[in-house]
């Protein structure tokens, strides 16, 4: 039997794999430093990343694929090479928010100089940041390039967009979700509810990991919906998927970031990946699981809690009073079905 270690499995992406893969057969071990939410058929291991060097004793005489959910720097990098004579092939979870556009602009620094001109889509090959200690993104591409360059195991480094599934500490569906379980009847959406900002779920994931597995060699993996729908076909996804309906309102153009009707997803440009291991599935295919799993897991009144990353953007995601000022400015148009 194929054996899988997730380090980090027990957030929304390891536990997501993890379900794919013992669908399939394999023998699962999740290591993180807190237990899993849900049971299941897996074993789970107490590991703390950080602490001396524990990953080779937890893991044992081996894996055939070793997952990293939380490989953030180059010498989280230089623990799982550490690790080669003992694994058959590895996979980490990086972001493509390591793309920058032909100034140099990226998604770390866009409230300061603007959201990037990328191009449509953003292809596998497309020019990242420089590799350093100085952002999210720099540090993760400083430890995709120490993989790529020092791994003699075959390394897919999977970049998603904008996760949605359950178990997530940042869901962005939540913006809609909210707003709709508050009886909110009209919605205001910057940019006319046109921005285009690539979502992944957590099964295309799990799907890209699968593939994955076929590949020789190193390679990098953009992981997409089959689909890169606009905010106005996310909130209807959304209401679909909750049976609930608000009439969803455009706001005039604003430089970003806009101060009325900021979704998650709102920007003043696209933001759409191309992938070679593109899902199957549309994002309104599979937005259901991560709405689902917040109707009936958080509290309204405690959202904070359950959604500690999403509660850590600098602006208030549900001042009312901005909606209805917003409903109100010039130019506010119905966005048609």
């Amino acid at each position: 039997m194929a054996y899988a270690f997730i380090l980090g499995g027990t957030g929304q992406i390891g536990l997501a794999v993890a379900r794919r893969l013992v669908a399939d057969g394999w023998d699962v071990t999740l290591a993180s430093r807190s237990a899993p939410s849900i049971p299941g058929p897996w074993r789970h291991i107490a590991v703390d990343r950080n602490e001396g060097d524990p990953l080779r004793t937890a893991m044992g005489d081996g894996a055939d694929l070793l997952l990293d959910c939380i490989a953030f720097e180059e010498g989280h990098a230089d623990q799982l090479i550490a690790l080669e004579g003992s694994i058959v092939r590895i996979a980490v979870i990086s972001s493509a928010s390591v793309y920058a556009d032909d100034e140099g602009r990226t998604l770390d620094e866009a409230r300061d100089y603007g959201f990037p001109r990328f191009p449509v889509p953003i292809r596998e090959d497309h020019r990242t940041v420089t590799p350093g200690p100085q952002t999210y993104s720099t540090r993760k591409v400083a430890m995709e390039q120490r993989l790529l360059e020092w791994a003699t195991v075959p390394v897919s480094i999977l970049r998603p967009c904008a996760i949605h599934g359950p178990f997530s500490k940042h869901a962005w569906e939540w913006w809609f979700v909210k707003r709709l379980l508050d009886g909110r009847a009209r919605i205001p959406l910057a940019y006319g509810g046109r921005s285009r900002f690539q979502t992944t779920s957590t099964g295309a994931i799990a799907e890209a990991v699968l593939r994955s597995l076929t590949f020789e060699g190193h390679r990098i993996l953009n992981v997409t919906d089959a689909d890169a729908p606009d905010v106005a076909e996310i909130g209807r996804a959304i209401m679909m998927a909750m049976g609930r309906e608000a009439e969803l309102l455009g706001l005039a153009d604003e430089p970003f970031p806009p101060r009325y009707g900021a979704t998650p997803w709102s920007t003043k440009r696209p933001m759409v990946c191309a992938s070679s291991v593109p899902s199957s599935k549309s994002y309104a295919q599979t937005v259901a699981a991560a709405v689902d799993w917040l109707v009936e897991t958080v509290k309204p009144d405690e959202w904070q809690t359950a959604l500690p990353q999403l509660a850590a953007y600098p602006r208030d995601h549900f001042d009312y009073a901005q909606d209805d000022a917003a409903l109100a400015t010039e130019g506010a148009f119905r966005i048609p079905v």
